[in-house]
């Protein structure tokens, strides 16, 4: 799978995705950094069937009301600690993944997976 990471997520949860053989690029690798607007990095995921990866809402309402990105990984953790959100993603990830191969959106919040579309 090959994803992008939006700003509000760490560097090290690119890494993690790449360990676990996943192309994944963060908004710290383009261009315009953490500066790139949700319509770039739209941009980007369909242009590269990439999977968006994102605490913004902003991204799901763009799915419902245009389609696109085509794929989404809402986090809705609210604060949390770096390390704790990792940990999460190492519990969690064998379940997402087979979600996002059947799904366009996945939602992971601290205690459960939702699948919305």
């Amino acid at each position: 799978m090959k994803f992008i990471i939006d700003a509000h997520l760490p560097m090290a949860l690119k890494k993690w995705l790449a360990q676990q053989g996943h192309d994944a690029v963060h908004t710290r690798d383009l261009p315009r950094k953490n500066l790139s607007d949700d319509v770039e990095i739209i941009e980007i995921a369909v242009r590269e069937n990439r999977i968006v990866v994102s605490k913004d809402s902003d991204f799901f309402n763009y799915f419902v009301l245009k389609g696109i990105p085509p794929k989404l990984l809402m986090i809705t953790t609210g604060n949390i600690v770096n390390k704790d959100l990792l940990v999460l993603f190492q519990q969690n990830f064998a379940q997402i993944e087979v979600l996002l191969q059947q799904h366009s959106v996945v939602e992971m919040s601290n205690s459960k997976i939702l699948v919305h579309f």
